[in-house]
């Protein structure tokens, strides 16, 4: 055998013709996926679109039936009313079927093949709002399963639940989702390992065993250039009576910030950037906390670290369509340990103002908050480059200039001071089923690999992270958040010098700060736009009123407290057999034509301009309306104002060019006297207007959007609904 080997070889080396390395050699084959023609169709069917879907709180309901009641009683289940084919929208009942089917269909026909990849965050089961009618944990799981393979038939390769994906879906958990509402355990338990087969084809397989454990995963939506993050936001919810927020070493919240501060580490250790979603956002006002304190002290300072790798977040749950910014002023990192002593004061202040509360109070508390923003057009008035900022800077020395403070106070000239939070409205029908199609900035990512392309390739090491070993380096945070005194004056200054005290440290020894950004990085993509930055978002609605079309007879005047009955209370149809007509999102706004928001792209800085405006009760030229005006008069009133006055920001911002402690001075008057009126004043601010009228996806009615500015306390009846569902609006 073995000289039979030997004469082989040979034969071979005596007729075969080797070629020098470096030298020239003729291409006798060319392998398929190098082929110019194959690259072109590579790319043409697997390239980046730039674009991506975000579906939240579907609520799909079995028991819904049409023309049933909307009274609460009822629940859209029985009786006799005007609940539509597609839903009693304005109401609080949950989703028919037909309308979740209408909404795939429509998916698969408009947007399957333009998006990169689906964002969906959570509650894919009805509520528990029905006495005679209880969840029970098959029906929850069911639903959700249901929903899992309406995504699989949408963007399965051909359209195949069973075969593979040809686009990833990153889902999260919502507080409906398990059974009681709300509780769920430290895993691993029942309800994890069932979601984890529900969800096999979305979570990759090498971290399966992680999610079992706590619910929490991350997909490569770009392979080694962007990762989504899966957070189960039920460990830090405030209504999980199971746990215990996240501050102590034994609760599955400290082990979800801990695996998130790891795995952020290794995106940036990659170059990889980031995006954060969750079901319950960090919602956090004087009136409505949703988050535990610790783990929302924790959420920001993460953010905050890994500003150069976090792109955004998005969120569900609250239904209505707004934005938060998160102030990194407000860290404190003794409260982040979860020292009750510290903190005992603060907690039973805003237990107390946790109580259901209207959404007009919460809305109306978020912009109280932003009129205390400090003035962006003064920070950010040159839009020059950063090195032309700080040559300017370096010619004063001494004295600072009135931009030089309004930076310091922003955050220096990308807005770090902030971080902002996406919550998008929801399909179920509380107002109009609404989708989100979100745009990021593909550019220098043409020759990327998609998520479909590296399937079949290497995929990211399985990693136990609880083996790696723990490093905290509470000297890494950033010098500002470790700061509890006001540096902005030149007293505060020259104690600091004179006293170099170290600043005040946190007392838990479990609490680990992650590493901030080394000094020479650039700004991240929610800060600085580059690849990856969130650039804009176009809002899909389906107007149900039209849609349904159900003509009605009555009128019957009913009281209800916290249960929404909607438009169709006390009404009936006049014909027993429904005739809706066709189903189809339309849209409603998007932020790159938009002429009120005039949002150049998702930075922070764009949002913090949009706040700003939002938040004055004297507005600006560009943003002032008459006292009567209607839908048609706040588009058009922009046209002549495309352009924001300079000097009339300068002039109205003089009155916030004082210190921060004047800005929280002036904020605890307000809400003392937030039953009050606001600001007396003669022009109505458009853009808080419309900020209103998106948030409740164009339901409000036009007596109550005109009378919104006039009190704090406005009730606006039907349209407005009150906190229930645990935080939902």
């Amino acid at each position: 055998m073995r000289s039979t080997a030997i004469l082989l070889a040979a034969c071979l080396l005596k007729f075969s013709h080797g070629t020098p390395i470096g030298d020239t050699q003729p291409v006798l084959q060319v392998p398929l996926e190098d082929h110019p023609q194959a690259q072109e169709q590579v790319q043409a069917s697997q390239r980046l679109h730039g674009r991506f879907l975000h579906i939240t709180d579907l609520h799909p309901d079995p028991h819904y039936k049409i023309h049933s009641s909307t009274e609460e009683d009822d629940a859209c289940h029985r009786g006799k009313g005007l609940a539509g084919t597609y839903g009693a929208e304005t109401s609080d009942c949950d989703t028919p079927y037909a309308l979740i089917n209408a909404t795939f269909k429509w998916i698969a026909e408009n947007l399957k093949d333009n998006i990169d990849f689906v964002v969906w965050t959570g509650d894919s089961a009805r509520h528990d709002s029905d006495e005679k009618i209880p969840r029970n944990a098959n029906e929850v799981l069911n639903t959700n399963r249901w929903i899992a393979e309406k995504f699989l038939e949408v963007f399965s390769t051909d359209s195949d639940p069973k075969k593979d994906l040809a686009i990833p879906i990153v889902s999260t958990f919502g507080n409906n989702d398990i059974l009681p509402h709300n509780i769920l355990l430290s895993g691993p338990n029942k309800w994890l390992k069932t979601y984890t087969d529900i969800w096999s084809k979305f979570i990759p397989e090498e971290q399966r065993h992680g999610f079992e454990r706590g619910g929490w995963y991350f997909v490569e939506v770009i392979p080694k250039k962007l990762a989504v993050f899966s957070l189960n936001t039920l460990y830090f919810f405030d209504h999980n009576a199971a746990v215990d927020g996240c501050a102590l070493r034994s609760e599955p919240g400290y082990e979800h910030f801990e695996w998130l501060r790891i795995q952020l580490q290794f995106m940036r250790d990659r170059g990889m950037k980031a995006i954060l979603i969750g079901h319950v956002p960090p919602a956090r006002t004087d009136s409505k906390q949703l988050w535990d304190e610790t783990c929302w002290q924790k959420y920001t300072l993460w953010l905050d670290q890994y500003r150069d790798v976090i792109a955004g977040g998005l969120y569900g749950h609250m239904n209505i369509d707004h934005f938060m910014l998160q102030d990194k002023k407000h860290i404190d990192l003794v409260l982040a340990g979860g020292d009750e002593s510290d903190s005992a004061s603060i907690r039973t202040l805003m237990d107390e103002e946790l109580s259901i509360e209207s959404a007009n109070d919460y809305l109306e508390e978020l912009r109280a908050d932003w009129s205390g923003l400090p003035n962006p057009n003064i920070a950010f008035k040159d839009d020059g480059t950063v090195d032309d900022l700080k040559k300017k800077h370096k010619k004063k020395k001494g004295k600072k200039s009135k931009k030089d403070k309004a930076l310091k106070k922003i955050g220096g000239p990308w807005g770090e001071r902030f971080q902002v939070t996406h919550v998008s409205p929801s399909i179920v029908p509380n107002f109009f089923p609404t989708l989100r199609v979100m745009e990021y900035n593909i550019s220098g990512l043409d020759l990327s690999a998609t998520w479909a392309s590296a399937q079949a390739s290497d995929q990211p090491q399985e990693m136990d992270w609880l083996e790696e070993a723990f490093d905290p380096r509470i000297e890494d945070v950033d010098d500002e958040l470790l700061d509890d005194e006001d540096d902005n004056d030149e007293e505060s200054i020259a104690k600091k010098k004179k006293k170099h005290k170290k600043p005040k440290k946190p007392k838990n020894p479990d609490l680990i700060v992650p590493s901030p950004p080394a000094k020479s990085s650039p700004p991240g993509p929610a800060y600085s736009p580059q690849s990856l930055t969130l650039l804009g978002y176009t809002q899909y609605f389906a107007n149900l009123t039209y849609i349904n079309h159900d003509n009605y007879v009555g009128d019957e005047e009913a009281e209800t407290e916290k249960w929404h009955e909607g438009k169709h209370k006390g009404k009936h149809p006049k014909d027993k057999v429904p005739h809706p007509k066709p189903f189809r999102f339309q849209v409603e706004y998007d932020t790159f034509t938009d002429p009120i928001y005039k949002l150049k792209d998702l930075t922070v800085r764009s949002y913090i301009k949009l706040a700003h405006r939002i938040g004055q009760y004297k507005p600006q030229k560009g943003d002032r309306i008459d006292e009567t005006f209607d839908d048609q008069e706040l588009e058009e009133s922009d046209e002549d104002d495309e352009v924001l006055d300079d000097e009339d920001d300068d002039s109205d911002d003089d009155e916030n060019d004082g210190d921060d402690d004047e800005i929280e001075a002036e904020k605890k008057k307000h809400k003392k006297h937030k039953k009050k009126k606001h600001h007396r004043q003669h022009e109505k601010n458009k853009v808080w207007l419309r900020f209103i009228r998106r948030a409740f996806v164009g339901t409000l009615e036009e007596e109550d959007l005109q009378s919104f500015d006039e009190n704090s306390g406005l009730d606006l009846g039907d349209e407005t609904p009150n906190f229930t569902h645990d935080g939902e609006l």
